[in-house]
């Protein structure tokens, strides 16, 4: 079976690369840098559904994206999280936080609209995050 987006993955995101095994997405609310890895298997809702190598895969991808994204943004604190209420499909938040920004200290979901990049902020992003997607 070939991989599939979810489709509200795809309506709220936009794809930056892939690593060996995730897709890296970009949340487009520029309130936070917020970025999603999903791997790229069919019909998995668990980390405990992959084979124990893409587990592995799966740790690695996250813990380099969160610590990349750490130092390159200057966060105050990394929030990581697979939850899949809503996008039943496995895919693990990477948001950068801020103690000033809009939900600090509680968690992002829910608060406020998301407030949409520019096509110039878009560009920007793109190229600072394609040598992190190409070091791994």
């Amino acid at each position: 079976m070939t991989f599939k987006l979810h489709p509200q993955l795809k309506k709220d995101c936009i794809n930056l690369g892939e690593f060996k095994l995730c897709s890296v997405l970009l949340m487009n609310d520029r309130r936070y840098p917020w970025f999603i890895l999903v791997p790229q298997c069919s019909d998995t809702l668990e980390i405990f559904q992959l084979s124990e190598s893409d587990q592995l895969q799966l740790r690695k991808e996250s813990i380099y994206l969160t610590q990349k994204l750490s130092e390159l943004f200057n966060a105050d604190k990394m929030n990581t999280a697979a939850l899949g209420n809503i996008v039943p499909q496995l895919h693990i938040h990477h948001v950068v936080r801020y103690k000033d920004d809009p939900a600090w200290p509680a968690p992002i979901w829910g608060i406020g609209e998301a407030i949409k990049y520019s096509t110039d902020e878009l560009a920007n992003l793109h190229i600072r995050i394609k040598g992190l997607i190409a070091a791994l």
